[in-house]
């Protein structure tokens, strides 16, 4: 073990009756925080280690998702602490752009004003206010579940330091030609009036209605098919595939659009589908992406018939119409002319929302500003192909490079007054000027400055660097760049994983963002269903961390990680994981009551009982298990390691086969209480990172020493006399125990199975001649609750078991016929399985049409029936006679 320097004040420890989560976790966290235990020193020896948080947006508060990566990368980099690196995990929130705009705009609205009310300038300090005053209340959240985060570097993404990175990256990506302005189609949000990028918009299945609309009559008649009937009229042709031989002779001509009076071309175009539908499709480049390309193609005008409302502007009598009103009053006019050919209603097809607001997404031809992906996606998929950064789980790599091998052009123009405005001005006689953070900006008559903010993926893609400083050179750069890890959920892989892999290799010449991109699955309920407002199985895990303590909700959390998988959470599983950090309590506090010290070294092998030598041995491989679990990102593994190893093997075996050594007192008893105060010394550090209050608490009490927050991480327990690589082993001990267990839970089956109560005493002869068990005969019995043979003993059932033979007295102990009944009854059930299963097995013609799989599962009943009959008969035969 690596010494730990913390001193050891001469106080006796002592321990509250019951653990009350409540009553410490606040007041340890303030101490942590107080004493600089998180925080991070850029001109440190040590190694470094980083971790960003994923910045919560301002406008949020602390969900099960939010505490779900927060456990797991709070064990992480609690771990690395006590390890001995400088370890940073970097704190800060996102301004969210359009989720705060939206805010602040309904709390206008309830005043009965607008932002155009009070102006531009006016709106963002009203936006900078609320902030202020009601904004990133997830700080205090996060403090309560045990964030261990360096807060005096907590940043934001409109920070003076963080606004010049964003205006330093515009700027050196304009220059290199890699940001540009062009009209496109993009994603409209007509409720939020912005442009939203492709993944921000969800998809779902609505009801609409497909319509066959015939263009055209006669030998020039065709017929379309749409969903949106109401962009027709910016329809500007009709395209068909080149090689379709039914309108080969349309190609080239123009056919009349209905109700418009205006005539369009029909244009061959390969992105036809011939096979679908009529093979025919309405062209509307302005309202289209696909039809945009096509137009792009064949040159074609884009008539837009739509305002930022969704509202028609398309002289005619449907002009002023909202989007909806107008597709069904134009279905009626089609109709009234005998146009058209055919509708199916309800036409379930995928539709496009904006992911903020739920409206419809409307596709729409605008001026926005862009980023040419192109070279940076491409050194973003180098990045992970050359081994530069690890995707794990491995198999996450192919959605990722599905993502950035198949990008487009990123729309990053944003229609908002909130978020960062886009560096350039605009002169009167059409200049453009790209004006970094040190430039001054153009003056005078008629110079103005684009009214677009950024879209806010664009900052919190450079916040591996911006908030160490970049594009200054600082120490805290140097020293922390780049992350050790990324700690994420797969859903925002392309939203910002991908962003930051192009910006961080951009801007730090080559140099990825982080090493490893760790990605981690959603939280659902405990039936699998995901958690929301609108189901009805949303949690607040505050409400959780009242009523069990954090420590319960954390190590719930962390049990269920599993790599890139999504974890199912009920609340009565919280509730075992409280059961389990009292359970920790209650132990430390009998192993306290006696005796159990760190004091001195711990006693040499030959002192040691097989019982010492086996907990010291199990103890050395759990620690190997554990980091081995960590630095493959397996929580629930390594959660699950420690919660068997803490509650089976010290609680239920270790500390119970003890008892008579403690009983009995002296030099025994002290070895063992050594041996108890080193086990849950190293166990209880070793559950820190995921339980970090109680174990602090424990820690503490045990050790007399500072805080288990900067106690080493425990390495290999070696035993004077006894050292060895990798620490204290003794396989023959382990297998000694491993007998005393066999014996334990054998005869225990056996009392259960005959009706005894757990701590009702029967009278027992023990044969323990020839096994190693004889040491152990005065824990044994205590264990199984066996008094001595006595004057009047009868053996009435004789277990064989482990190579020991035990023989027990029932007499008056159960009732025999009852329990023979109830046996005879069960071992029926069994015979009875087991010929059903054996005629099944001994049909030929059923095993020649069965599915393997459904051969295998009756052999399993065959199995099970033959060993339930053995297993009763055995207990017939070992009931006393009457």
């Amino acid at each position: 073990m690596t010494e730990n320097t913390q001193q050891t004040p001469a106080a006796t420890p002592e321990l509250p009756t019951t653990y009350a989560p409540a009553e410490v976790e606040g007041a340890l966290y303030e101490r942590w925080v107080e004493r600089g235990y998180f925080e991070a020193d850029a001109n440190s020896d040590k190694p470094p280690y980083t971790v960003v948080i994923p910045p919560p947006n301002v406008t949020g508060s602390l969900h099960l998702g939010h505490a779900f990566e927060h456990t797991l990368i709070d064990a992480l980099t609690r771990r690395k602490r006590m390890q001995g690196y400088e370890t940073l995990w970097q704190p800060g929130m996102d301004h969210a752009g359009i989720a705060t705009q939206n805010v602040v705009e309904r709390e206008l609205a309830k005043e009965g004003k607008s932002r155009h009310d009070l102006g531009r300038e006016a709106f963002v300090e009203r936006v900078w206010k609320w902030k202020g005053e009601s904004g990133g209340q997830i700080s205090g959240q996060m403090k309560r579940l045990g964030d261990g985060v360096a807060w005096s570097r907590e940043r934001f993404t409109m920070d003076e330091g963080l606004s010049q990175a964003v205006q330093t990256i515009f700027k050196k990506l304009y220059d290199d030609e890699l940001i540009y302005r062009a009209e496109r189609i993009i994603n409209w949000c007509p409720r939020c009036l912005t442009a939203i990028s492709d993944i921000e918009v969800e998809y779902q299945d609505d009801d609409g209605e497909l319509v066959s609309i015939r263009y055209g009559d006669g030998d020039d008649a065709i017929v379309v098919a749409t969903t949106r009937a109401e962009t027709m009229l910016g329809d500007t042709a009709v395209a068909v595939h080149p090689e379709d031989e039914r309108y080969k002779h349309l190609v080239g001509r123009e056919i009349e659009l209905p109700l418009t009076g205006r005539r369009i071309p029909v244009v061959a175009d390969e992105h036809v589908d011939p096979e679908f539908g009529t093979g025919a499709v309405k062209v509307t480049p302005a309202h289209d992406p696909n039809d945009f390309e096509i137009g792009q193609r064949h040159n074609l005008p884009a008539v837009a018939v739509m305002d930022e409302h969704a509202i028609i502007t398309a002289h005619g009598p449907f002009q002023g119409l909202d989007r909806l009103e107008a597709r069904s009053a134009i279905v009626g006019a089609l109709r009234a002319e005998g146009r058209i050919v055919a509708e199916k209603r309800p036409y379930v097809h995928s539709v496009g929302h904006c992911s903020r607001c739920k409206t419809t997404i409307e596709p729409r031809l605008s001026m926005q500003w862009w980023v040419k992906v192109g070279p940076l996606a491409k050194a973003a998929g180098d990045a992970v192909r050359d081994g530069r950064v690890k995707i794990h789980p491995q198999d996450m790599e192919k959605r990722y490079f599905d993502w950035v091998d198949n990008l487009h052009d990123w729309c990053i123009s944003r229609q908002l007054w909130w978020g960062h405005r886009i560096p350039v001005w605009y002169g009167p006689n059409g200049e453009v000027v790209c004006v970094g953070p040190d430039e001054q900006p153009p003056s005078g008559d008629g110079w103005h400055q684009d009214t677009d903010v950024l879209d806010t993926w664009f900052s919190s893609g450079l916040w591996p660097f911006s908030t160490l400083g970049w594009p200054e050179q600082t120490d805290s750069l140097a020293k922390f760049y780049p992350n050790s890890v990324l700690v994420t959920g797969y859903d925002i892989l392309f939203f910002w994983v991908a962003r930051m892999m192009m910006f961080g290799l951009y801007a730090m010449d080559g140099t990825p963002p982080f090493h490893t991109v760790a990605l981690h699955g959603m939280v659902r309920d405990q039936n699998g269903k995901k958690m929301s407002k609108s189901f009805g199985n949303a949690v607040n895990p505050l409400d959780w961390m009242d009523k069990y303590g954090s420590d319960a909700l954390r190590f719930t959390l962390a049990r269920g990680a599993n790599p890139g998988i999504d974890v199912p959470i009920g609340e009565d599983w919280v509730q075992a994981s409280r059961n389990f950090a009292n359970k920790i309590w209650n132990a430390t506090r009998f192993a306290l009551m006696n005796g159990a010290t760190v004091e001195g070294e711990l006693p040499p092998a030959e002192e040691l009982s097989a019982t010492d030598r086996w907990i010291l041995s199990r103890l050395n491989r759990t620690v190997a298990e554990v980091d081995a679990y960590y630095e493959d990102f397996q929580f629930s593994k390594l959660s699950d390691t420690l919660y068997h190893f803490a509650w089976d093997e010290v609680f239920d075996w270790y500390v119970e086969l003890s008892k008579t050594t403690f009983m009995g007192g002296g030099g025994p008893a002290k070895v063992s209480a050594r041996v108890l105060g080193e086990v849950l010394d190293v166990m209880l550090r070793l559950l820190h990172p995921v339980v970090p209050f109680v174990t602090e608490t424990l820690w503490t009490t045990l050790t007399g020493k500072e805080s288990v927050v900067i106690a080493d991480w425990p390495s290999a327990v070696s035993v004077p006399g006894a050292d060895a690589p990798g620490g204290f082993r003794d396989a023959a001990a382990e297998k000694e125990i491993e007998l005393v267990q066999q014996v334990v839970t054998e005869v225990r089956r056996f009392r259960s199975d005959q009706g005894l109560q757990p701590g009702q005493k029967v009278p027992a002869r023990l044969d323990l001649t020839g096994t190693p068990l004889a040491p152990h005969e005065t824990a044994i019995r205590q264990l199984l609750r066996l008094q001595p043979e006595g004057e009047t003993f009868h053996a009435t059932a004789t277990l064989p078991v482990a190579g020991a033979t035990v023989t027990l007295d029932l007499v008056g102990a159960i009732d025999v016929e009852a329990e023979r009944k109830r046996l005879a009854k069960d071992l029926a059930a069994a015979e009875k399985e087991k010929a059903q299963a054996t005629a099944k097995l001994g049909n030929e013609a059923f095993l020649a049409k069965a599915p393997d799989n459904v051969v295998d599962k009756i052999r399993g009943r065959l199995a099970k029936a033959e060993a339930d009959i053995e297993r009763i008969s055995a207990q017939l035969a070992n009931l006393p006679q009457a």
